[in-house]
């Protein structure tokens, strides 16, 4: 079936103006994500970084025990958002209210790395290479998953993989090429003298100097796709009635993301972060600084899934930080470097509404080194359910050596 400039402009997938060929590749997106036929499955991870304070989050306000070891800090019964009758929202989580009600979102409660480190630095890149304790792994595990999926790769669009943000994720580095995207509006295409001038993100000065391999055999078409991407005019993205995204760098690069999902340009994977979860000192409670980064959160995350509209039906978000917090509050208010979190997981394919893994509790008998948050559920069980369940992956021996995921698995996707 010939693809026509009406044909694309009818489905939605660009606005396109001027009279340049369309690329072969966004064809192929159009056809591969449903515009035309079938359907694109989509993966989108979303970083924690400050290793968020997953008990604040997501409150176990039916274990007396976490009052007691949090007198200043806790989320009171009175505030906290019920899910089950034993866990609960923060109150600055409430946009999650009505997805998880929606049985769209599910929760996994002490899930994260086997690794005992509490540097920042380490924890972050073992969550982000899949590979905990290793240090010497060159890539990322989301980018070795999207290596191990069936596109081939002379067929894949450019914007295959994309990195909302300034640089290229650890996580996304590696073989397969990736994109990173500061600002859509700045993703521009300058000409050479926009390049030789200095212009922050010109595609044209990649497309000139770069020996990278996401230009080799498709630059051409790359550079035809900003063209079209630039057509549509970004500046004047309105997102869907209800979409509300909060002001910051978080949830404007949610709202960019949504805006490429929805332009049809063949994203698959996709990553952002967002952080400021470092609570040291006064964290709070139903207000502070915990609840102002949550709210932002939140607020983002709710607005992205509100704007992506059907689209949400093959697409599953997944959320992580490097490690949880103490049990305990600290002389300062506030808490120190812990083990165990929370990973939040959103999708039109998820089984929301409940909270899943072992939740071992916090008793003194059952707190990991007699601090924090035992770790029931290796975070890349949750990964990997993602990858086998919604994306297709047959084979994690890549994406995560020398790990076997336990079966039949959580059960979080259907």
């Amino acid at each position: 079936m010939p693809i026509t400039r009406r044909i694309f402009m009818k489905s939605g997938a660009l606005a396109v103006v001027g009279a340049a060929a369309i690329p072969s590749f966004l064809t192929r997106a159009a056809f591969a994500d449903g515009t035309l036929g079938g359907k694109k499955k989509r993966l989108v991870v979303l970083f924690q970084r400050g290793a968020a304070d997953g008990l604040n989050l997501v409150v176990p306000h039916g274990e007396p025990l976490y009052y007691r070891m949090r007198p200043t800090i806790a989320i009171p019964r009175s505030s906290v958002l019920d899910l089950d009758g034993y866990f609960g929202l923060h109150p600055s989580l409430a946009p999650f209210q009505s997805l998880w009600d929606a049985k769209q979102l599910a929760i996994i409660h002490a899930a994260g790395s086997p690794d005992n480190t509490r540097s920042h630095f380490d924890a972050q890149d073992y969550m982000e290479s899949g590979t905990p304790g290793v240090k010497s792994t060159e890539d990322g595990w989301l980018n070795r998953a999207l290596g191990t999926l069936e596109a081939k790769k002379k067929d894949a669009s450019p914007f295959r993989a994309v990195a909302l943000g300034a640089n290229l994720p650890r996580t996304l580095s590696g073989a397969v090429p990736a994109v990173a995207i500061n600002n859509v509006n700045d993703f521009g295409v300058g000409g050479r003298g926009a390049a030789a001038a200095g212009v922050s993100g010109s595609f044209e000065s990649m497309y000139d100097s770069s020996v990278d391999a996401v230009l080799h055999g498709t630059g051409k078409e790359t550079f035809d796709a900003v063209k079209m991407l630039k057509a549509a005019d970004p500046a004047r993205y309105t997102p869907a009635p209800g979409a509300d995204y909060p002001r910051g760098r978080f949830g404007q690069s949610l709202r960019q993301l949504a805006q490429l999902l929805k332009a049809d340009l063949g994203v698959e994977v996709a990553f952002a972060d967002i952080g400021g979860w470092d609570h040291h000192n006064n964290e709070g409670s139903v207000h502070g600084q915990l609840a102002n980064v949550s709210r932002e959160f939140a607020q983002s995350i709710a607005a992205f899934w509100t704007d992506l509209g059907k689209i949400g039906e093959e697409t599953v978000l997944v959320t992580m930080s490097e490690f949880g917090r103490t049990a305990r509050e600290n002389g300062t208010r506030g808490t120190d470097h812990g083990h165990a979190n929370v990973m939040f997981v959103l999708g039109g394919p998820v089984r929301g509404g409940k909270v899943y893994g072992r939740w071992p509790g916090l008793d003194d008998r059952h707190l990991y080194e007699g601090r924090d948050l035992e770790v029931t559920t290796d975070f890349r069980s949750v990964l990997s359910e993602a990858l086998t369940r919604h994306m297709g992956s047959a084979d994690l021996s890549k994406t995560f050596p020398g790990f076997t995921a336990s079966r039949p698995g959580l059960g979080f996707v259907g």
